[in-house]
């Protein structure tokens, strides 16, 4: 049976001087399939997203823009919040680092972290990167070919030197292992999880959580000059829409600890070492999950402004369709991986998979019906072992998937639903119901039954991924809004014979292969 509990779910909030790009687009797609997902599996579902908007990154480049940080900030998280309207992302919440509801939440947990004692104030020289908001031991630097020392990550470092607020990280290592070693799954995939425990057991330094060189941030409570490190901010962010600081809420009864933080693999440190160790301190539990994603190459290559090779989300729905590309940006290698991005192969799967796979499947199953039954639904006979074996298939979806999307092996969810999708085509194939019209219309009928009962099937599935067209199916075989959930996937939720079906129409256009 589904859980009826609640499901806490979020994005990385994304840097306001950012443009949108495939990467941002891969992120929300997936927490928005995972959160659709929970819902139509009955959960009560909380679904975050929002912009990073404070650091002296977000300054610099206001600075650049002549433009004031807050004025800058606007126009770059409207950006993403036209992002996800155009991915069509059903999130709940939008938040801004920059509202007075988080610098109340930020402020909220930095007292908290005072008070138990884990924070004090010294003074901090190091190596700094501002690309990345992130300090460096210079082990971890090498020199580029100006014989500058660059982060792992590719930005240039510089050397800081000044007062600073610390927290007692290096307190909390012993702690974190444990946390980690109780709960297996908290980091996903499991060589990230590996990555972090290599890194906490290597030993912890104590962490400079507050600037005086810049002053676009979240003030310091009691502590003119100096604004909060911006980790410290970003991270907040995930407790703040629940209500944070006032824990007794319902809100953050309902749905804090959050299920899942999905993040790229460049913020896994962050999110797993710094955002468990601030909220223990603070008394609040840590998140349940930390899924870190992988990085997209286009055509092979990295992706790169120099390049011109950064994939706009926006030129991806106008050339593949919405639908189209939120589910073949999921479909393409397995979740958690890297992964390249090929035209080639982008429209191979869309038209062997969504257009002559599970679209021809619904338009000629629906068409036959259209022009052999009158357009109403035939009644099934008795039923036999084919219709048996497709059938247990399809009503067997929602378990096989949420096992696997309880993981995030979201690949491996979508491999299930083809699997009924191919099995379905097979069926049609085999049972042949334009040869039977002539020499069994009883058995014919019940073929298309069977058939327009494992498409029903398929679209409620389907839904989380390409909701749009798995609306425009189940209106085409006159499924109730209430009854498109997974709890009416089953012999509970099956087509009624007799129903009159509307016109058929397409769904997934077969698509122009790419010149060679």
């Amino acid at each position: 049976m589904a859980e009826d509990r609640a499901y806490y779910i979020t994005t990385p909030i994304y840097y306001v001087n950012d443009k949108p790009h495939i990467g941002h687009a891969y992120t929300t797609i997936a927490c928005d399939v995972i959160a659709r997902f929970m819902r139509l599996d009955g959960r009560k579902v909380f679904f975050l997203t929002g912009t990073d908007e404070h650091g002296q990154k977000v300054e610099k480049s206001a600075q650049a823009a002549g433009r004031q940080p807050l004025e800058f900030c606007d126009a770059g998280s409207a950006n993403f919040k036209e992002l996800a309207k155009a991915l069509n992302i059903s999130n709940d919440d939008f938040i801004r680092t920059t509202e007075p509801r988080h610098i109340k939440s930020s402020q909220a947990i930095w007292k908290a972290l005072e008070a138990n004692g884990d924070i004090y104030l010294g003074s901090y020289a190091g190596w700094y990167a501002v690309r990345d908001e992130a300090f460096y031991a210079e082990d971890e630097l090498t020199r580029n070919a100006d014989g500058k020392f660059v982060a792992p990550s590719g930005a240039i470092v510089e050397w800081v030197e000044e007062p600073s607020y610390f927290f007692r990280l290096s307190a909390w290592a012993d702690r974190l292992l444990q946390f980690y070693e109780a709960n297996p799954d908290c980091i996903l995939p499991p060589a990230r999880r590996n990555e972090v425990l290599s890194f906490v057991r290597g030993g912890l330094k104590d962490l400079s959580i507050s600037r005086t060189s810049f002053t676009w941030g979240v003030p310091v409570p009691d502590a003119p000059g100096h604004i909060m490190y911006v980790w410290l901010d970003a991270l907040t962010n995930y407790i703040t829409a629940v209500g944070y600081p006032d824990t007794n809420s319902e809100k953050f009864k309902t749905f804090w600890p959050a299920d899942l933080h999905m993040v790229g693999k460049d913020i896994l440190r962050f999110h797993t070492v710094y955002w468990p160790a601030f909220l223990m301190a603070a008394g609040v539990a840590p998140p349940k999950r930390v899924f870190a994603h992988g990085w997209w190459t286009v055509e092979g290559r990295k992706m790169s402004k120099t390049d011109g090779n950064v994939i706009d989300p926006h030129d991806l729905i106008g050339t593949y369709g919405l639908d189209q590309t939120r589910y073949v940006l999921l479909r393409e290698f397995p979740f958690g991986n890297d992964g390249d991005f090929s035209r080639k192969s982008v429209v191979n799967r869309i038209n062997g998979e969504l257009a002559n796979g599970f679209g021809n499947l619904g338009q000629r199953t629906l068409s036959f019906i259209n022009k052999n039954c009158g357009g109403v639904l035939p009644a099934p006979g008795a039923r036999t072992e084919a219709d048996a074996a497709l059938l247990d298939q399809a009503y067997a979806l929602p378990e096989k998937m949420r096992t696997e999307m309880g993981l995030q092996a979201i690949h491996q969810a979508l491999q299930h639903w083809i699997d009924v999708v191919n099995a379905a085509n097979r069926y049609i194939d085999a049972e042949a119901p334009w040869a039977l019209r002539k020499t069994d219309p009883a058995r014919m009928g019940s073929v298309l039954w069977v058939l327009a009962e494992a498409i029903r099937c398929l679209a409620i599935a389907a839904h989380p991924f390409v909701p749009d067209a798995a609306d425009k199916l189940l209106d085409q075989l006159a499924v109730a809004a209430a009854a498109r959930n997974f709890a009416a996937i089953g012999p509970q939720g099956a087509l009624q014979p007799g129903v009159a079906l509307p016109a058929p129409a397409g769904i997934f256009p077969r698509l122009q292969e790419p010149a060679a």
